[in-house]
């Protein structure tokens, strides 16, 4: 069986070019969206097949320097990645990439809940959708991501495998009309994120509704205001983790009600326990 992507779900070759203005980083960002949606609407009748269609736009994934992209198969192996991907976990090319998990690139203590997650979505075929991440790269770099990975069903609707990608949180547009009014929503997070923040106290800061806030942020920030609070949070957490205070302190200190809360948050952003991510920083 030849499997044939549709035409809405190819990426244009006219954007292959690598692309300086924002409003083209979000295009390219929705259109990969759009084709990781579409491989979970196919059905093939194995991975290969899906791979062939694949290499045809393969180098145009290439192409977008702030977006992974990638397919695994049911064990979790890179069979396919954009050479930002193996970049960012240390390779020159995406060959040394393909047949390894998210354990075997990324540091022991982060890779492994990266591979957990995959996991998660192949034998439950869970959709994870804008989830925030932080992500330690080579060099000790860290950088804010949001993303995006569905499970991938054959003919018979078995899972054979999954799709994701995973784009660079975008700077805040402060040239959107509203952006005077949601910036002091930022700032007020960033004063007030040691305590829970009610929308009440938004909506009274800034005279809108908690639709028109969530609506605003998303397309200001790129994040909800829920996400916007764990980012700033899990920021303090990282730069406390540096430090040999005590990890129950720090969720305190971080806006938690106690170490369990933390941890569990912590290990969802960062793929990590904060105990282990400590490790990683100290190596």
């Amino acid at each position: 069986m030849i499997m044939r992507l549709a035409p809405e779900y190819l990426v244009n070759p006219l954007s292959s070019q690598r692309v300086e203005e924002n409003e083209d980083d979000v295009f390219a960002i929705e259109q990969l969206s759009r084709l990781c949606a579409g491989l979970a609407q196919q059905r093939p009748d194995n991975l290969n097949s899906l791979l062939n269609a694949m290499a045809l736009i393969a180098p145009l994934l290439n192409a977008i320097p702030n977006v992974v992209f990638f397919i695994k198969d049911a064990q979790a192996r890179y069979l396919l990645a954009n050479l930002t991907l193996a970049k960012r976990c240390g390779f020159k090319t995406v060959t040394p990439l393909l047949g390894k998990t998210s354990a075997d690139v990324f540091p022991a203590q982060l890779g492994s809940g990266y591979t957990e997650q995959d996991l998660r979505v192949l034998h439950n075929g869970v959709h994870i959708q804008d989830q925030l991440e932080m992500h330690l790269y080579s060099g000790r770099e860290t950088g804010w991501c949001l993303t995006q990975k569905l499970a991938l069903h054959d003919t018979q609707g078995k899972i054979i495998g999954m799709a994701g990608i995973s784009h660079d949180l975008q700077e805040a547009k402060a040239n959107h009309p509203a952006y005077q009014r949601l910036a002091a929503i930022d700032i007020y997070i960033r004063e007030h994120f040691a305590r829970s923040i009610a929308s009440e106290e938004l909506t009274m800061l800034t005279g809108l509704s908690v639709a028109q806030i969530e609506r605003y942020c998303k397309r200001i920030f790129h994040l909800t205001p829920r996400q916007m609070i764990h980012k700033v949070r899990l920021e303090k957490a990282t730069e406390l983790l540096a430090s040999d205070l005590p990890i129950t302190d720090i969720a305190l200190q971080c806006g938690y009600t106690d170490h369990s809360a933390f941890s569990r948050q912590f290990k969802a952003m960062t793929g990590s326990t904060p105990r282990d991510f400590r490790t990683t920083l100290l190596i």
